[in-house]
């Protein structure tokens, strides 16, 4: 890929912190903008919240039929076995690897691919099979309930397969955090720090790094604003209960990452046998630049644009001069 853009974005943020909104911004803005002002390229989509989504589903059906859920208690608790944020590091690393390779797959249940395909990933963070040992009846259940969406799912990855990755920019999107109050450095398998490291190698080469900072209590002001209960699965709208949002994103450590690397404006990773310096710029959001962007784009002012812009260049200026040298 040119290094006229960035290969690689790996968006970070806390919850509601502005990462969606700022990547929709990215897709609808003018290409030469992206190009000239932030050194990114068209962009191309991954995000593991769908997974997310898809997880807790999985369990609703499960409970519906008097199963025990698999992946949360509740829908307002938080995840069982926290190793899951490997598993879904892994499940982008397959979406990394099939957009590479346009891998395409057309299964005769979509939702029992998806069951295979997180059965896999978890299997790769340490954790057992789930999904594979319930019983067939429950699993057709399960699955018909939920294929219509694992179909979406699969068609919208499909969709982002480009003819071709020159000038492409893709941008990895995730949240990771700790318990409010927790010492840094956070304990696996918790925080960026634990994920970074998760991710393949084809994944944090030539990988850089926007970081969206708010505080915690920014973070759950916003959650609480955008939550719309009737679009639960959605990007922008989607909420995040109050219990995870103390128990699993109460503070982040990408900062205090970033202060002990070895290398200045960079987060070190050491992963795979090797240590990797991903440059990184922060986006300071914690007074609110980027909510106006859930509007429709011809209800963007000039003005708030504008700011936009300005912090997002900032920041990637940073990550860029450091791309450039490697």
């Amino acid at each position: 890929m040119s290094k006229n853009v960035f290969s690689k974005v790996l968006l970070f943020a806390l919850p509601a912190s502005g990462k969606s909104e700022v990547r929709n911004f990215m897709a609808k803005v003018d290409p030469a903008v992206l190009r000239d002002e932030f050194h990114i390229g068209e962009t191309i989509q991954l995000d593991d919240f769908p997974y997310v989504f898809m997880m807790r589903r999985i369990d609703e059906e499960l409970m519906k039929l008097g199963q025990k859920p698999l992946f949360y208690a509740s829908n307002d608790s938080t995840l069982l076995d926290e190793r899951d944020w490997g598993t879904l590091i892994n499940l982008l690393n397959e979406d990394y690897y099939d957009l590479m390779n346009r891998v395409v797959v057309k299964p005769d249940s979509y939702a029992r691919h998806l069951f295979t395909r997180i059965d896999n990933a978890a299997l790769k963070a340490g954790i057992p099979y789930r999904i594979a040992p319930l019983s067939e009846d429950v699993k057709e259940k399960v699955a018909d309930a939920l294929e219509e969406r694992a179909r979406f799912l699969q068609e919208d990855k499909h969709g982002e397969y480009p003819e071709t990755m020159e000038g492409k920019t893709i941008i990895v999107e995730a949240a990771r955090g700790g318990a409010q109050g927790a010492a840094m450095p956070l304990s696996d398998p918790m925080g960026y720090q634990y994920s970074l490291r998760q991710f393949c190698p084809e994944m944090l080469e030539d990988a850089v790094i926007l970081y969206i900072y708010v505080t915690p209590e920014e973070s759950r002001r916003k959650n609480e604003a955008r939550s719309d209960p009737n679009d639960p699965g959605s990007i922008l709208h989607h909420g995040v209960p109050i219990q995870v949002m103390l128990d699993e994103y109460g503070c982040d450590d990408m900062l205090y990452l970033r202060s002990i690397s070895e290398k200045e404006n960079t987060i070190t990773v050491e992963a795979h046998g090797k240590k990797y310096h991903l440059p990184i710029g922060v986006f300071d959001n914690r007074e609110d630049k980027t909510t106006f962007l859930r509007g429709a784009m011809d209800t963007w002012k000039e003005d708030r644009v504008l700011e936009v812009i300005e912090a997002i260049r900032n920041a990637t200026d940073i990550m860029y001069d450091l791309y450039s040298e490697n």
